[in-house]
């Protein structure tokens, strides 16, 4: 058992059968009171995220998570289908553990798979991602000066917003935790 005072990001726990990764972790005391822990927890099975609230001295269990590189092979209407990259076997993750993840993925790709007891969890994509803008509208001369941002359309079907000056073809980066356009790539 660890202490929830060693709650850091990045860290993942048992609580109450489900297993958790810590998002962002607060410390807070107030007056004469026992100092209260809030962390904003990832449920790795579900993927929902919530924040917990523990008081000082609780203690929670320790997971370590198995991290195996696999490869994206294809979609269909059950999920997304995988092979790992060292035993060549393959597996499908339905589409409540991709989540909004699966808009991200590319056939082809290799991405980082978290496992607990040979149950596959979720899948660790990275951060920023590249793609090209397949549509988007005209930008006009003198426009890019402002902080206006109009709507395209990823070579993968997601919709996202861009500054004026992107057009058709560019390449662009996207966080791949909020779908959010980052800079364009040169």
């Amino acid at each position: 058992m660890i202490p929830v005072t060693d709650l850091r990001t990045g860290v993942t726990f048992a609580d109450n059968s489900q297993i958790y990764q810590v998002l962002s972790y607060e410390h807070i005391k107030m007056g004469r009171g026992s100092a209260n822990i809030k962390v904003k927890v990832k449920n790795l099975r579900s993927g929902s995220v919530t924040e917990k609230s523990f008081i000082s001295g609780a203690k929670v269990e320790p997971i370590n998570l198995e991290k195996r590189k696999v490869q994206y092979l294809y979609s269909d209407n059950q999920g997304g289908h995988f092979m790992d990259s060292q035993t060549f076997e393959q597996f499908r993750l339905g589409k409540e553990k991709l989540g909004g993840q699966a808009k991200f993925l590319k056939e082809g790709m290799e991405v980082s798979l978290l496992a607990f007891g040979g149950e596959h969890l979720w899948l660790d994509l990275p951060i920023k991602m590249d793609f090209k803008i397949a549509q988007t509208d005209p930008g006009f001369r003198g426009d890019s000066v402002s902080n206006i941002y109009k709507d395209a359309v990823l070579e993968n079907g997601v919709k996202i917003k861009v500054p004026l000056f992107i057009k058709i073809g560019e390449m662009v980066r996207v966080d791949t935790r909020t779908g959010e356009y980052v800079e364009r790539v040169r």
